[in-house]
């Protein structure tokens, strides 16, 4: 409803310079309050003919401004409807809108002033910065809930968001921006600088509405009140901007103090409002549910009391109901003290509570997001019969201190906030005694929560404790003494008893960083320990209780996840070869799947949920029982990886898919074979059902779509249109649309019955991965290699958000059968499960690997360099063994290493699809060299070290000037390259491929001169011998073929059993070496023909290296170890190996754990007996 007043503002806005005479206004005035102007004549003393002369002329002057007829009887609407188009309303369809954790406000009453004044500076005035004050308490955050309701229709976006839990300001930035930016813009700048700056370039393109709740949160009290403690400074930044740069949007503050910044800035564009407590007509409204019994004089005394304040007159009004029948006089007549703080109350309301309660009130405040009654029943310690909870949380539910949402307890913000202090206070107290109480009953945090709940328990709780206990003397030791003796004194009193007050002591420990070398936690209840990535060398668990306490996973790099069909069971897949099973609830493994030989690429759920299928690259298929993990039956016709795998959802019939270009067809109960479908080029990389069972869609290398007819297996349709490999197809629900994703960064939407593309969805800055209709068919997801997942609206193709928490490019993804969560999994070897609505990250199931994956000797002998999947190159003391330095950058595997000739650098290729060159001396990293788009298998220095060569996937060579980072040519291949070599005199360059080729090169001018043919499978690893003459090569084909250069021919042939990952010349030429996945290195003998098997690996090898005298082989193998061998006598002569997490850890009788957990520890390190 437009005032008076407004329409003069707009009056201003649209005569600009040509201001209304005084008379003029006197007769706008009038006729806006329906005088006539006979009338305004007799008010104003004035003639009424001119009266109507000058009303002629105000309403001619509006109608050349407004561009239509102005009247004394339409003027209202006229304006009415320039207002709705100056301001215009954003249709609910288009604008963006994200309540966060705002509260429900369905109850407001009263606050009608402040919202029309609020509602005015936001609207009409423009104000950019806008800071609502008041006490705690007082109803800050419900009247910005209501004030952005109230003007949403007049902006383009608006954020609600709480810093009750204190995010980082980097968090608040890496959350607004991808929105804002409809999703458009999620590589964001490192920087909180650079993020602010997209901020700002939002801000100022539309018109937005931010608000932040509980800004206290992230301010000082007391003699700093209003500056930011250490790390939260950059919230200052973000308020100088907006309060000081143009632009069209609107930041709103909730807060008890004001943020220096406001305080200096404040002005035109700048305001505060401070909120008072209700008066007697609002506070009688808003206690009317109390049904309070008060004369108007005794109601009046009693909000005069509370000064109004909503949050105290609910409590003290519900004292009255408990102690008073109601009645607030005789309350009053108590000589009740005038209130002094909410604190005074909730200490009052507090200490009237039963221990049970208490005891609820602290859980509750420790939960954050609300806690459910069989919550509460699983965590109270000791246990209470259900019935007793119920009562409990009845009594608290009537409580003003206590809210229901829906299944739900929860707290107000000043309520939970005196909760956790009072808690804080409690547990320091207790620790500072050595005594056990709330040290015992209650957690400081769960592992087993939502990661962002637990990300906010250890900011809220855990650090403020840590913080308070090394104040006194700011020496850590000193605390970690002191909890040595705590933990002496728990097991002297308390034994395995149950209890949290180990698991807390150990989490404290953990927040410290302590160095927990063989720490003392046997004979003791450990519960909710947050493990994962915590080295845990030589600690002792003995008899431990380690109920909910969470620990790392074996896993490898995540290629697969899948969903049960009831959603109770997650799996996944690695490329350790394994499968693994957890229960969805509570992140607990059930079991895992051994038996492949070979990474894991895909794997499925039968409709029944009974059977897990896999597809993996040892050729094979399995079938495995999913309730024991047993191994049904193994399926053997394919002739390369098996990449995908599909089951039908209508008939017993099982897909794989494979890179020997073939779709097989088998019965899913017998494990016969049914059909071989032919017809891709190239690599089949992902198959699909459709919903009725009648289609098979197919993706592939050879960058086209094939449809399927499953009965006949013909060919029904062959679909063009990407630039590059289908890596992933899925059908919609109704089996009306196909979705496709591939390596050129797009996905596509096809109509199946025409085969047109109907959709292109852009946004993805790598390749696309995977590709998943929600069950209901309106979302589609998709994960990517540029690490992030995005959620697409199928009907407009609009991205709806984008999930940033991997570290690592994304292989696979899928929607729950519910669809009210998504699974994901990523090369940063972890399983992650996130809320579908919010896109918060609720689970991070994180894996540890240490794959060996080569192995290179440095020239003068004294280093040997080492690269895994733990992300680093180590180099180790050759002489000692000993790892002498890392070197840490890399954001995935670190496949290849080598030496520059006069060993002052490295190189290092990785699966991040980048090369590092470091300088050796310092662990420097010197040169990041960016531009292959897949992963670099290898990487050689020219024998003059002026040249870095590296060969990719991406099929492409690329020669590097190490120094300056310059790529100086780039060699196109016809195949992805495994191994390249440089010969000794620096003019041939060769490199193992793919489509079972050697090829050799010019590296000055690019030519390819010659190809060397023979093998029948991808050839892993090449090497010159010490003349040039020869080269050997490896094959997974499990041969080792030494090749002539000047003929081209074959000279020999050594055959293996099993496939061959790496080859090497002894320096003297006449020896070579053969690594492969049958755990041996194999040394053959070129004079005599012998072959002398070097056995002690446990699990494939990757990598093998004579050293340069000729005199040692050093092997590196997925049993994350480094072999030396004597050439001479075959002997081991050393072990290399960096610490597992886990090493030495004594888990004998530990319970609490499964089987399955048990074995991942062992995995990891830990002993049982």
């Amino acid at each position: 409803m437009i005032t008076i007043e407004d329409a003069l503002g707009v009056l201003d806005r649209v005569l600009q310079q040509d201001r209304l005479t005084h008379l003029q206004e006197v007769v706008f005035r009038c006729a806006w309050e329906g005088l006539t102007y006979e009338q305004i004549a007799t008010a104003e003393d004035y003639d009424p003919d001119y009266i109507k002369l000058v009303g002629a002329q105000l309403w001619q002057l509006l109608s050349d401004r407004l561009g239509q007829r102005v009247t004394k009887s339409n003027f209202r609407v006229a304006l009415r409807q320039f207002t709705q188009v100056d301001r215009p309303t954003i249709p609910t369809s288009h604008a963006l809108i994200d309540w966060g954790e705002a509260v429900d406000v369905s109850g407001f009453c009263g606050r009608s002033q402040e919202l029309e004044s609020l509602d005015r500076a936001l609207t009409e005035e423009q104000c950019r910065f806008v800071t609502i004050l008041g006490m705690g308490g007082i109803g800050k955050t419900v009247l910005s809930v209501k004030l952005a309701q109230q003007v949403q229709g007049k902006f383009e976006a608006v954020i609600w968001r709480s810093l009750q839990d204190a995010p980082p300001l980097d968090v608040i930035l890496s959350d607004w921006i991808p929105f804002l930016s409809r999703q458009q813009e999620t590589e964001l700048p490192d920087t909180v600088d650079g993020k602010l700056a997209r901020l700002m370039h939002y801000l100022r393109s539309s018109r937005c509405l931010l608000i932040l709740d509980n800004v206290e949160s992230i301010l000082e009290s007391g003699d700093r009140a209003g500056h930011y403690p250490i790390g939260y400074e950059s919230y200052g930044e973000l308020f100088r901007r907006i309060g000081e740069t143009v632009h069209q949007s609107c930041l709103v503050l909730t807060s008890r103090e004001k943020p220096k910044e406001v305080a200096a800035l404040e002005g035109q564009f700048v305001r505060s409002i401070r909120l008072d407590g209700l008066n007697s007509t609002e506070a009688g409204e808003f206690l009317k549910p109390k049904q309070l019994e008060a004369n108007s004089k005794t109601f009046q005394r009693f909000i005069n009391l509370y000064g109004g304040n909503p949050l105290a007159l609910k409590i003290a009004a519900s004292t009255i109901q408990d102690l008073f029948d109601s009645d607030v006089g005789e309350f009053l007549t108590q000589g009740t003290a005038v209130f002094g703080g909410i604190s005074d109350l909730l200490d009052e309301q507090f200490d009237r509570l039963s221990h049970l309660e208490q005891q609820i009130m602290y859980w509750i405040a420790i939960d954050r997001d609300g806690a459910s009654l069989s919550e509460l029943a699983e965590d109270l310690v000791p246990a209470v019969p259900k019935r007793q909870l119920i009562e409990a949380l009845a009594t608290l539910a009537r409580r003003p201190i206590v809210e229901r949402r829906g299944a739900k307890f929860t707290q107000q913000p000043v309520v939970m906030e005196y909760v956790i202090d009072r808690f804080i206070d409690r547990i320091y107290h207790e620790l500072c005694s050595e005594s056990f109480g709330l040290l015992m009953s209650h957690a400081l945090i769960k592992a087993t929560v939502e990661d962002h709940i637990r990300d906010r328990q250890i900011r809220m709780i855990m650090q403020p404790l840590v913080d308070r206990l090394t104040a006194p003397t700011h020496c850590q030791t000193d605390l970690e003494e002191k909890l040595k003796n705590v933990l002496i004194k728990l097991r002297q009193h308390y034994g395995c008893a149950p209890g949290y007050a180990a698991g807390n002591i150990l989490n404290l420990l953990c927040c410290l960083k302590t160095d927990l070398t063989n720490y003392d936690f046997s004979d003791l209840a450990v519960w909710q320990a947050q493990l994962q990535g915590v080295s845990l060398h030589q600690v002792n668990f003995t008899n431990a209780d380690l109920k909910k306490s969470v620990f790392s996973e074996t896993l490898g790099n995540v290629w697969s996840v899948a969903f049960s069909p009831d959603g109770a069971t997650l799996a996944a897949s690695d490329t350790v070869g394994t499968i693994h099973l957890w229960n969805v609830l509570d992140g607990q493994k059930i079991l895992t799947c051994d038996g492949h030989q070979h990474w894991v690429c895909e794997i499925a759920f039968s409709p029944d949920g009974n059977w897990i299928v896999s597809a993996s690259g040892d050729n094979t298929v399995k079938i495995w029982n999913a309730k024991t993990g047993g191994c049904l039956r193994t399926l053997t016709e394919h002739q390369d990886w098996v990449i995908s795998i599909a089951v039908s959802p209508t008939a017993p019939i099982l897909a794989s898919s494979s890179a020997d270009r073939t779709i097989r067809l088998w019965d899913l109960n017998t494990g016969k074979p049914l059909q071989v479908l032919e017809g891709h080029q190239h690599w089949i990389c992902k198959i699909a059902f459709s919903p009725d069972g009648r289609m098979l869609a197919s993706g592939s290398d050879d960058r086209t779509i094939k449809l399927w007819n499953v009965q006949t297996g013909k060919c029904l349709k062959t679909i063009e249109g990407h630039t590059n490999t289908v890596r992933s197809v899925a059908f919609s629900p109704d089996g009306t649309l196909l979705a496709t994703g591939s390596e050129d960064a797009t996905i596509k939407l096809w109509d199946i019955e025409t085969s047109n593309c109907v959709k292109t969805l852009t946004g993805h800055l790598d390749q696309v991965r995977c590709v998943n209709f929600s069950p209901d068919g309106q979302t589609l997801l998709s994960g990517s290699f540029d690490e992030t997942i995005k959620l697409w609206d199928i009907a407009s193709g609009k991205c709806l958000k984008t999930l940033q928490q991997h570290r690592g490019v994304i292989r696979s993804t899928i929607f729950s059968p519910t669809g009210n969560m998504i699974a994901s999994g990523s090369a940063d070897q972890s399983v992650r499960l996130w809320h579908t609505q919010t896109g918060e990250c609720c689970k991070t199931l994180q894996g540890y690997t240490n794959f060996v994956l080569s192995v290179e000797f440095s020239c003068d002998n004294q280093f040997l360099a080492s690269t895994s999947t733990d992300q680093t190159v180590n180099l180790w003391d050759s002489a000692t063994g000993t790892c002498v330095s890392s070197f840490y950058g890399h954001e995935n595997w670190v496949w290849t290493v080598a030496f520059s000739p006069d060993d002052q650098l490295l190189a290092s290729g990785s699966f991040d699809h980048t090369i590092r060159v470091w300088e050796r001396s310092t662990n420097q990293c010197l040169k990041v060299l960016r531009g292959h788009t897949n992963w670099v298998w290898s990487v050689v220095f020219s024998p003059n070290g002026t040249t870095l060569a590296s060969g990719s996937f991406d099929q492409t060579i690329r020669l590097w000037n190490p120094n300056t980072g310059e790529c100086l040519h780039i060699l196109a291949a016809q195949s992805r390259i495994w191994s390249i070599a440089y010969s000794p005199d620096g003019e041939f360059l060769a490199s193992g491929e793919e489509n079972h080729l050697i090829h050799l090169w010019n590296p000055h001018t690019g030519q390819c001169l010659q190809t060397l043919q023979g093998h029948t499978n991808r050839v892993m690893s090449i090497a010159f011998s010490t003349d040039g003459k020869q080269l050997v090569s490896g094959s997974e084909d499990g041969t080792v073929r030494i090749w002539d250069l000047k003929s081209g021919q074959c000279e020999s042939v050594f055959q293996n059993n099993d496939r061959i990952m790496s080859v090497a010349f002894s320096p003297t030429s006449d020896h070579i070496a053969s690594g492969g996945i049958d755990q041996t290195v194999k040394l053959w003998n070129l004079r005599t023909g012998d072959c002398q098997i070097l056995r002690g690996h446990l699990d494939r090898i990757w990598s093998v290296k004579f050293d340069r005298e000729g005199l040692v082989i050093a092997s590196g193998s997925e049993d994350q170890t480094v072999r030396l061998w004597s050439v001479e006598t075959g002997e081991c002569l050393k072990v290399l190996q960096k610490p597992q997490p886990y090493d030495g850890m004594n888990i004998t009788n530990v319970s609490g754990i499964t089987n399955a957990q048990k074995t991942t520890l062992k995995a990891l390190g830990a002993i049982d007996g």
